[in-house]
């Protein structure tokens, strides 16, 4: 809502978590999580809230409407960009607690925004070819 660029569209993407896990120590399997077991539990929460979905800013005037027709949709307190997809991520990886520093959102193979905790700056990186 109220964007300027051609993203002000209804529009979808293919996106690609990238999850960042870092730890002092490893565990008895000299790991610091399983792989399968950090793709269970962040897979489940992207593909039950994320995958497949309409995501809507609370304020979008759409909600009743889809609402009323049963529709699927998430409504987020912040516009779903990229940077806040990230950081949503990452947060659930922080109440699971994992050992998460960052997670980064491929939004297109040459763009992606990176949220390291509520104390950073989120990254924004766009790959140029000419």
């Amino acid at each position: 809502m109220k964007h300027s660029g051609k993203c002000r569209h209804l529009h979808g993407h293919s996106a690609r978590a990238e999850i960042t896990l870092q730890s002092q120590t490893l565990n008895d399997q000299a790991m610091v999580m399983d792989f399968s077991m950090l793709k269970q539990i962040a897979g489940e929460y992207i593909n039950e809230n994320l995958d497949h979905n309409l995501l809507l800013h609370e304020d979008d005037p759409l909600c009743q409407l889809l609402t009323e027709q049963d529709e699927r949709f998430y409504s987020l307190p912040q516009h779903p960009t990229a940077e806040y997809i990230a950081q949503m991520i990452y947060e659930f990886c922080k109440v699971q607690n994992m050992p998460v520093i960052q997670v980064t959102l491929w939004e297109t193979e040459s763009a992606n925004a990176c949220y390291t905790g509520e104390h950073s700056l989120t990254n924004q990186t766009m790959l140029l070819s000419t």
